[in-house]
């Protein structure tokens, strides 16, 4: 696969003639609505067995093959020239592609009410380059019972894909998650005992493999009630046959205070779970000011620190599948408009500006003005984005990615996730 950002005067065609594929192909794999209108900035993936690279100055085959962890008699070898022979600036080289390393994917589906038309058939494209599907969620009842989401199709195209299904408890109430509602479940053993009854037999007659606990906003004096929690729902999922993982809010430090962080603890959460998904998103979120959602250094201190409190084999990285567009100037109280990358760039298409891409944080954004005359700034997700999100993984020795969430188009992300990795199917 090759990642190319669209120049000024490009076109499908010609991008297409250089990398030695067709126009059709390439609007095809990245679901393009216009070939013939084209952003400039825009990233796009090029659906080829391996890539192209062109001879910038200073480069020998040497450094190259280090850039592409291949060695420099095996460059010169596939392309046909003498490993002693020096380079020309602006020469097209061929790198072959490289192994791929299996690792696990995840993804929530958020139904609302009902699963619409178009967020089964997300979940459909989506479920090929699954390890485990997530619907969310189950929440708690106060009684100890769980509130069901609905689910259509999902089991049926979790089995077609060898997925498996994951069991979601959450402890949100209305639109929010209820510290309360979680105090109480932590601490009355009767009600704890009919809710693990009730997660358990539930599990079981739907066929999920996994229970899933994404329990937030817990209160701060409950870290040790939790994990107690967490120890007896593993002993009861594993004499059920089933995996437990666990969502955990992103932190820096085993000190971090608050609401989201005290009650996760990572060494012993880490410890239980056979897998552990870490929300390493919402930096930039709907209700603060514009910034990329998922800024790569926040991302990397907060799995660098997960590291000193869990193996690497637990972790699952999370990426948000959504940008969002930010009114200008920004306003407390404001909330930004969540938008998929597709529509992102549909909406520079659209108001005819250029997309760029911020190096330090990895993330490409846009500014436009709107029929009524205001300022927008749109941070989103691209191919460049998540390429190096899957470089860090690699880096990392991580188990794989955690997405939040389907339903919101993003045909490159997968077209990345065949060509960087083996989807590792545990059902």
């Amino acid at each position: 696969m090759q990642i190319h950002v669209v120049e000024q005067g490009q076109t499908l065609s010609g991008i297409a003639e250089t990398y030695g594929t067709t126009a059709s192909e390439i609007a095809r794999a990245n679901e393009l609505p216009d070939p013939a209108n084209l952003v400039i900035g825009q990233a796009m993936v090029i659906p080829i067995e391996g890539s192209f690279y062109w001879v910038r100055q200073g480069d020998t085959l040497y450094t190259i093959g280090q850039r592409f962890q291949i060695s420099a008699a095996e460059l010169a070898r596939v392309n046909g020239i003498s490993q002693y022979r020096p380079l020309q600036i602006g020469q097209k080289l061929y790198i072959p592609p490289r192994p791929r390393r299996a690792a696990d994917f995840n993804a929530y589906a958020e139904p609302r009410r009902t699963v619409s038309e178009a967020l089964e058939n997300d979940v459909r494209i989506a479920a090929p380059h699954l390890t485990y599907l997530a619907p969310f969620s189950f929440r708690i009842k106060r009684d100890g019972t769980l509130a069901r989401p609905a689910l259509n199709n999902f089991p049926a195209i979790a089995r077609e894909n060898q997925v498996v299904m994951m069991l979601v408890v959450t402890n949100l109430e209305g639109s929010q998650f209820s510290t309360e509602l979680g105090g109480l479940v932590l601490n009355d053993m009767e009600l704890q005992n009919k809710l693990l009854d009730s997660i358990i037999s539930t599990a079981q007659e739907l066929g999920m493999g996994d229970i899933h606990f994404d329990m937030e906003a817990l209160p701060p004096t409950d870290r040790e009630a939790y994990i107690r929690f967490l120890r007896r729902a593993k002993q009861r999922t594993q004499a059920a046959g089933m995996m437990m993982s666990v969502a955990v809010a992103p932190k820096t430090s085993a000190e971090q205070q608050g609401r989201w962080y005290t009650a996760h603890d990572y060494g012993a959460i880490g410890a239980i779970a056979d897998f552990v998904v870490i929300m390493t998103y919402e930096w930039g979120y709907s209700g603060g000011p514009p910034m990329a959602v998922s800024p790569i250094g926040p991302v990397r201190r907060v799995l660098q620190y997960a590291l000193t409190e869990m193996p690497a084999e637990k972790i699952l990285m999370g990426q948000n599948l959504y940008g969002y567009d930010w009114t200008l100037p920004f306003e407390q109280g404001t909330t930004a408009r969540a938008l998929s990358p597709q529509a992102a760039i549909a909406l520079a298409a659209e108001h005819n500006v250029h997309i760029q891409y911020d190096y330090r944080a990895q993330a490409p954004f846009f500014e436009y003005t709107a029929a009524d005359g205001k300022r927008h700034q749109v941070w989103f997700e691209d191919a460049r984005s998540i390429q190096a999100k899957f470089d860090l993984v690699k880096q990392l020795g991580l188990r794989g990615v955690s997405y939040w969430k389907l339903g919101l188009p993003f045909p490159q992300n997968w077209l990345l996730i065949e060509g960087n990795f083996r989807v590792r199917k545990r059902a």
